[in-house]
């Protein structure tokens, strides 16, 4: 079940800010992503936006998706138990032929 939390802003920030309610989501999800508080996945879907868009707007505002060294030794051990499973397909995706 989905639960969602209302936060009253004024109308007159609002109308301050040019902005409409979407593009509040939106800066508010990049921020929060920023300080590390919400995922890329929790980030984007706040943003209400494809994996795609988001990062290609994270791309734009020179935002560096995290990608920390766990994640990258889970990455790692993920395609070396692909290599082992499967040895054939893994060359021919992943491996260039020599020259």
């Amino acid at each position: 079940m989905t639960t969602t939390t209302c936060i009253d802003i004024p109308r007159e920030v609002i109308h301050a800010s040019k902005m409409t309610s979407q593009e509040l989501r939106i800066e508010l999800a990049i921020l929060l992503f920023q300080q590390g508080k919400l995922s890329f996945g929790k980030a984007r879907e706040m943003a209400g936006m494809t994996v795609w868009n988001f990062q290609q707007l994270l791309g734009s505002r020179n935002i560096s998706v995290h990608y920390d060294i766990k994640e990258y030794e889970d990455d790692l051990s993920t395609l070396q138990e692909l290599e082992r499973k499967y040895p054939i397909i893994y060359f021919k995706v992943f491996k260039s032929p020599k020259n």
